[in-house]
C-alpha cells in the first residue's frame, strides 16, 4: 500500500513536472501536439479508404512504414552501447547517460508499434499477433520472433529505468542486485532484436537482395552508429537547455563508439558493393537498380549517392581526431551519420527488395502526403514521448523532484535531533 502511494505521488508530481516549463518548451510540445494531430487525421483517412491512399501497392507492399520501422528498432538498440560500459565494463563517465539512451530506447519502440500497426492497414487486424488468440505460428514465423523481441525489449527498457528512478525519487538507491540483471539482459536482448529483425529480411527467399549474410551484422553496426549519435545530439541540447550537465568526457567516449561502429559500417557497405558489381548475376538487378537505374527507372538513385556521401563525410569527421574533439563538427557528424543510415537503412534496403518484382517488371514507389503526414505524426508521438520521460528523469536525477514524505520526515528527524541537543 505505501508503495502505491509513492507511485501515485510519482506520477502526480511527474504530471506538475511535464507541464510546466519555459515558452520555449511550451512551443515544441505544441508543435508536436499539432503534427500528431494532423497525422492522426491522414491516419483517419487511411482507416476509411484503406491502403490505397499510399504509394504501397501490390509490386512494393512495404515502403515509408517499415523503412521507418526497420531504422528505429536500431535506434531502439543503441542503448546497449551505454548500458554496456556501464553495468559490465564499470565505467561510471556513461552512467548519466544511461536514462536517456533507455528513454530514447522507450521511445524508439513506441514508434516501431505504431509504424507496424499503420503498415498493417489498421488495428482490427493486430489480434491475428495475440499469442493464443490469433494465428501466431510461433516458433516457425519470423515475425512471431520479432513481435516477442521487440515487446519484451519494451518491457526491460521500461521497468528497469523505473525501478531506478523511483529508488531516486525516495531519496534511495537503486538495489544493484534488482536492477542490474536486468540491465545486463537488456544487452543480449538489444542484439536479439536487431538479428531477428534482419533475420526476418533474410528469410525471404524469393527477395534475393536481402539473402545476404552480412544484412544481420550491418544491421548491428549501422544501428551502434546512428543511435549513440542521435543520443549526442540529445545530450547536447539537454546539457545547453537543462541544469542536468553532461561532462565532456562522457561525450567523448560515445563519441568514440560512433565512430567504430561508422567505420565497420562502411567496410561492410564496400563489401556489399563488391559482391554486387564484381561478378554481378540476374539476382543484382536490384542493386543495379537502387545505385544506378534500371530501364529508365531511378528514383531511389539520388537518394543513395546523398547517403552515401554524407556517410563519407562523417566517417571521415569523426575520424580524425582534431576534428571529433571539436563540439561543433562532431554534432554536425552525428546529425548528418543519422541521416545517411536514415535513408541507407530505410529506402536504401526495403524498397530495392522489391524492384524488379519476380516477373521482372519495375514498378517504382513514392510515398504520398496521407503516408508522410502519418508518419511525421509517428515520429511527432515518439518526441513527445521522450521529451516527457526525459523531463521527467532530469528532475528526480537533479533533485528537483523528490517524494515529499521522504522530505517530511527528514525534517522532523532534524527537529528530533536539535531537540535532543538542547535538551542534553
Amino acid at each position: 500500500m505505501a508503495t502505491f502511494k509513492v507511485f501515485r505521488s510519482l506520477v502526480k508530481d511527474s504530471f506538475n513536472i511535464i507541464t510546466q516549463g519555459s515558452l520555449r518548451y511550451h512551443l515544441w510540445m505544441g508543435a508536436l501536439t499539432l503534427v500528431m494531430l494532423i497525422g492522426m487525421y491522414c491516419y483517419s483517412i487511411q482507416l476509411e479508404e484503406g491502403l490505397s491512399v499510399t504509394g504501397m501497392h501490390d509490386r512494393v507492399s512495404w515502403g515509408l512504414y517499415i523503412s521507418n520501422f526497420t531504422f528505429l528498432v536500431g535506434v531502439a538498440a543503441a542503448a546497449v552501447m551505454l548500458v554496456m560500459p556501464t553495468y559490465v565494463l564499470k565505467d561510471m563517465d556513461f552512467k548519466q547517460a544511461v536514462l536517456i539512451g533507455e528513454g530514447l530506447a522507450v521511445a524508439a519502440l513506441i514508434m516501431c508499434l505504431a509504424f507496424v500497426v499503420a503498415d498493417m492497414g489498421g488495428p482490427s487486424v493486430l489480434w491475428h499477433m495475440i499469442p493464443g488468440i490469433g494465428v501466431f505460428n510461433f516458433p516457425n514465423s519470423m515475425l512471431t520472433w520479432d513481435v516477442i523481441v521487440l515487446n519484451g525489449y519494451l518491457f526491460i527498457n521500461i521497468t528497469v529505468p523505473l525501478y531506478i528512478l523511483f529508488r531516486h525519487y525516495q531519496g534511495k538507491e537503486a538495489k544493484k542486485n534488482v536492477y542490474v540483471p536486468g540491465a545486463l539482459l537488456s544487452v543480449f536482448w538489444a542484439v536479439g532484436i536487431h538479428l531477428v529483425t534482419a533475420f526476418l529480411y533474410q528469410g525471404l527467399q524469393a527477395r534475393p537482395f536481402w539473402n545476404n549474410a552480412l544484412l544481420g551484422p550491418r544491421f548491428l553496426a549501422s544501428a551502434f552508429a546512428a543511435g549513440p549519435a542521435l543520443i549526442i545530439i540529445i545530450l547536447a541540447i539537454i546539457r545547453s537547455s537543462t541544469d542536468f550537465k553532461i561532462p565532456d568526457k562522457t561525450i567523448r567516449k560515445i563519441s568514440i563508439i560512433v565512430t567504430v561502429a561508422a567505420q565497420i559500417n562502411l567496410i561492410m557497405l564496400g563489401s556489399e558493393l563488391f559482391k554486387e558489381f564484381y561478378a554481378p548475376t540476374h539476382h543484382s538487378e536490384s542493386a543495379y537498380y537502387l545505385f544506378f537505374g534500371l530501364h529508365g527507372k531511378n528514383a531511389l538513385v539520388p537518394w543513395i549517392w546523398t547517403s552515401i556521401c554524407l556517410n563519407l563525410i562523417a566517417t571521415t569527421i569523426l575520424t580524425i581526431h582534431i576534428f571529433r574533439r571539436n563540439n561543433i563538427l562532431l554534432y554536425f557528424a552525428c546529425f548528418i551519420l543519422f541521416i545517411a543510415i536514415w535513408v541507407d537503412k530505410g529506402f536504401g534496403l526495403i524498397i530495392p527488395g522489391f524492384i524488379p518484382g519476380p516477373y521482372g517488371k519495375i514498378a517504382e514507389y513514392t510515398p504520398t502526403g496521407i503516408e508522410i503526414a502519418v508518419t511525421l505524426g509517428i515520429w511527432a508521438l515518439g518526441a513527445f514521448i521522450f521529451t516527457i520521460l526525459a523531463k521527467t528523469a532530469i528532475a528526480i536525477e537533479t533533485g528537483r523532484l523528490r517524494y515529499k514524505e521522504t522530505a517530511i520526515v527528514k525534517k522532523d528527524h532534524y527537529r528530533k535531533t536539535v531537540l535532543d541537543t538542547d535538551q542534553a
